[in-house]
């Protein structure tokens, strides 16, 4: 599925491996998102998801390239510098969007007590401190 546009720099291609809709699974969600050329932020409003958690495992970035990963409650936000190949994990509490230079890949996977991919409540860049 396509979301996002170029004029927010978010425009990305999410790819669904295991989803009630592709395969079922009682508590798992996976499959990996894929930025455009131009795009930067993986997913901006940032989201929670109150009943999952979720992990990006980031990929296909160049050696000096970074994503920076925001997490923590939306008025406290906190942030990781993260590499190729490395790993953020956010609880059902935290939100999680990333900005990265250059292109680059992520595997996310969610589990908790559901798996409805859109069962998310987005937090507002006004919103957040």
């Amino acid at each position: 599925m396509e979301l996002g546009a170029a004029e927010t720099s978010n425009k990305r291609v999410i790819n669904q491996f295991i989803h009630p809709l592709v395969m079922e699974s009682c508590q798992l969600v996976l499959g990996y998102t894929e930025l455009l050329e131009g795009s930067v932020w993986n997913t901006m409003p940032c989201h929670v998801h109150d009943r999952r958690m979720e992990a990006y495992l980031y990929w296909g970035m160049e050696p000096e390239a970074r994503v920076i990963h925001l997490m923590g409650e939306p008025q406290e936000t906190r942030h990781l510098v993260v590499a190729n190949e490395q790993a953020a994990i956010s609880p059902t509490w935290s939100i999680h969007s990333g900005a990265g230079i250059g292109s680059y890949t992520f595997i996310w996977a969610m589990a908790g007590d559901n798996v409805d991919y859109t069962d998310m409540d987005f937090i507002q860049p006004g919103d957040m401190k």
